[in-house]
């Protein structure tokens, strides 16, 4: 398996971790993540050709659709809710 790939696996190890965490401490690490994953998508692209690129793509945004969702309505200025902690009072 190429190092691309194992990094690919990785990421998808930590960012499984990372969604077990309270959501308090999910941002942190979550963002690491956001910021790692196009590195990785490129490099698993130029290593494995343009269809695998798309895959890990697809793999990535339904992964961190809500937080790609909260940041894209962010940027267009659109009114945004951050998430609820479970159990919280109010």
């Amino acid at each position: 398996m190429s190092l691309s790939l194992v990094l690919g696996l990785f990421w998808v190890f930590a960012a499984t971790v990372v969604a077990l965490l309270p959501m308090r401490m999910q941002y942190p690490p979550g963002i690491m993540l956001l910021i790692a994953a196009p590195v990785l998508i490129v490099l698993i692209g130029r290593e494995h050709g343009a269809w695998v690129g798309v895959l890990a793509l697809a793999a990535f945004l339904s992964m961190f659709r809500r937080p790609l969702s909260y940041l894209a309505r962010k940027a267009m200025g659109l009114q945004v809710r951050r998430p609820k902690e479970e159990g919280a009072q109010g």
